[in-house]
């Protein structure tokens, strides 16, 4: 998809309908602007988080999210029907053999 923009007073841009409507952009959001190692500008739709939830965008949560996603792709997950089979299995050397396999 493709859109032409006109640069108007002040530096100020108008983004076609398309574009507000494919990103479900509204007034008020916010753009983040780059130029990439080819000289192409980039615009990437932001969110805003709450500071209290700014962990989870570490770099170090999100590889831990990412090798969950592995893990869980790969079927290298257990199940369990309640806590107390959950906990009784991590009490049991079978958690400990299984700790092992996976390192």
């Amino acid at each position: 998809m493709k859109e032409r923009l006109t640069i108007r007073k002040r530096g100020q841009v108008t983004l076609p309908k398309s574009i507000l409507d494919r990103f479900n952009l509204d007034e008020g959001d916010t753009l983040e602007l780059s130029v990439n190692e080819n000289g192409d500008i980039v615009v990437i739709p932001m969110v805003q988080v709450p500071a209290s939830q700014r962990w989870f965008w570490t770099e170090e949560w999100q590889k831990g999210e990412r090798e969950a996603d592995e893990n869980i792709r790969t079927g290298n997950v257990k199940s369990f029907n309640n806590l107390d089979d959950a906990f009784n299995w991590l009490d049991s050397d079978e958690s400990e053999k299984w700790a092992k396999e996976e390192n």
